[in-house]
Parts: structure tokens; C-alpha cells; sequence
């Protein structure tokens, strides 16, 4: 059961394994990011998307609690 409606459709087409396709786009953008981080702009880009996971999973949390 999924609540984003984005998610939902992907797991609808593309069925149980969105999972390996979700897991591979974000394994990539943070071994991009981790590669790029001596770059000046990198820096900030790292600290809000970490801010940002943290936030999703928190949010994650609240929608186990309250189910």
C-alpha cells in the first residue's frame, strides 16, 4: 500500500521490484554526491538532501503510527 501517488503509479506499472528501481536511483544520486562533495556547491546540495531523507523518514514514521 502506498500513499504517493507518483510511487503508487510505478508500482503499478512496473509491479513489486519498484523497489531494486528506487533503491538504484537513490544509490546512484548519493554516489554522485559523495564523489562530487570537495566541490563547493556540493556541500549544501549534501546537507539539504540528508535533511530531506531525514524529514521523508520521519514522515515514513508517522504513517506506520498512524496506520
Amino acid at each position: 500500500w502506498e500513499v504517493n501517488p507518483i510511487v503508487h503509479s510505478a508500482m503499478q506499472l512496473y509491479g513489486d521490484n519498484f523497489w531494486v528501481w528506487k533503491f538504484f536511483i537513490a544509490s546512484v544520486s548519493v554516489v554522485l554526491l559523495c564523489l562530487h562533495s570537495k566541490f563547493r556547491k556540493a556541500k549544501p546540495i549534501i546537507v539539504l538532501a540528508t535533511l530531506l531523507y531525514i524529514a521523508i523518514v520521519f514522515y515514513h514514521f508517522l504513517l506506520i503510527r498512524c496506520a
